[in-house]
């Protein structure tokens, strides 16, 4: 791929764009981009789980619950997730914006933009070069298999989700007491 990403300064919690690279150069030299990463949520409060394919430049193979990628230089971050979510599921789907926060490890290092989404049921069209498969899993199981370090999930969303509050409650299904 060839395309331009906005790099971002990593001193900025919120997101101020200083320049722009290309990919192959933002992955080579690991430089502070800007990242999608979208949850979609079943009706019935199931998330979304995918493996991820065994072509992909980073974390190849491994699962994730996000839809999501790089910002583009000239992208807003939600209009970043809006394509992300075309490219990769073939859906279009209001977000609500939830984390904003800097992730970084030796492959990656970007400011994160989290969404979610309800799925509205139409049927999901998964991008062949991205998601190998995908089906809807429990919050609950997601989060066993999560405390799981042997299960390779991307680091990323791991980590993500841990400074997510709650992430495994579905805001539109009321909570009930034990």
């Amino acid at each position: 791929m060839s395309e331009t990403v906005a790099l971002y300064d990593p001193s900025d919690p919120v997101g101020r764009v200083t320049g722009t690279a290309s990919r192959a150069e933002v992955r080579a030299r690991n430089l502070p981009h800007a990242a999608t990463g979208v949850l979609l949520r079943h009706p019935d409060g199931r998330v979304l789980v995918h493996r991820r394919t065994d072509t992909k430049d980073v974390n190849p193979g491994a699962h994730d619950c996000f839809a999501g990628g790089v910002v583009d230089a000239g992208e807003t971050p939600r209009y970043a997730a809006h394509r992300e979510l075309r490219e990769e599921l073939g859906l279009d789907l209001d977000l609500t914006p939830v984390l904003t926060r800097w992730y970084r490890d030796a492959t990656v290092h970007y400011l994160a933009f989290v969404f979610e989404a309800r799925w509205d049921g139409t049927p999901l069209t998964l991008q062949p070069s991205e998601v190998d498969t995908a089906w809807w899993e429990e919050p609950d199981t997601l989060r066993r298999r999560l405390d799981d370090t042997t299960w390779r999930f991307v680091p990323d969303t791991r980590e993500l989700l841990v400074h997510w509050p709650r992430w495994w409650q579905d805001p539109a299904r009321p909570v009930t007491a034990p």
